[in-house]
């Protein structure tokens, strides 16, 4: 799912770390080339790894991330292989896993919490639930990272604040409207855009309140201290 792997790309680029696809079960999938370039699409710095654990295809590229002092973490949806790759790290059924459903090929819950894993390579690994959703918290920083094509077409517009909706001489939607940007990338662009501004807003709004409380707090207790002084 491209689009919600935009979403783990923008949410790790915020956080500070540095993002790594791992394209798992290379074993059962028919078109690899074709996989890699349309995750290579949205994903244009990012290192991409195939691996399967079955053909033990693709793992030794894993080592590099495994070494003494450094951390990682594993993201994604339920039944993506995140418990089956842990296992082949440590060297031993670790974690528990469980099968695809077939009756709608998803995955099911085999890691129900955090856990952070000594690895026998000196490394930590960070062992996190399937995810089922993913709401931005802040992460602007994360989507100029994701985006930075779309970010890179936006200073072309000829206005400064342009949202790239309707505006008059929209560089980004020039591109799509010409077929040189997707549509579905640009909408998730947006999308994940205005999720942004509304955090802010809700994010400001919280502040303003707490600011308030606090200020009639303080009210409180000089007008409480008057009295006691003058009684």
């Amino acid at each position: 799912n491209l689009r919600r792997l935009e979403r783990y790309l923008t949410m790790t680029w915020a956080s500070g770390a540095q993002p790594v696809v791992v394209l798992s079960k290379a074993d059962v999938c028919e078109n690899i080339e074709g996989m890699v370039a349309e995750v290579r699409g949205i994903a244009r710095e990012v290192p991409i790894h195939v691996v399967s654990v079955v053909s033990e295809e693709g793992l030794d590229s894993l080592a590099a991330y495994l070494r003494y002092g450094q951390t990682i973490a594993l993201l994604g949806s339920s039944g993506v292989g995140k418990s089956t790759l842990i296992n082949f790290f440590v060297g031993f059924q670790r974690q528990r896993v469980k099968k695809v459903r077939e009756q709608d090929d998803r995955g099911q819950h085999a890691t129900r919490h955090r856990e952070l894993i000594l690895l026998p390579q000196g490394g930590l690994l960070l062992d996190t639930p399937g995810m089922r959703e993913l709401q931005l918290w802040e992460g602007g920083e994360g989507v100029q990272a994701t985006f930075a094509d779309i970010e890179e077409l936006a200073r072309h517009c000829f206005f400064g604040d342009c949202q790239h909706e309707s505006e008059p001489r929209c560089a980004v939607r020039t591109e799509q409207t010409e077929g040189r940007l997707d549509s579905e990338r640009l909408a998730s662009y947006l999308k994940l855009q205005s999720e942004l501004k509304h955090f802010r807003i809700k994010h400001d709004e919280l502040a303003r309140r707490l600011e308030k409380q606090k200020t009639k707090k303080l009210h409180h207790l000089v007008k409480e201290r008057a009295k006691e002084k003058r009684s």
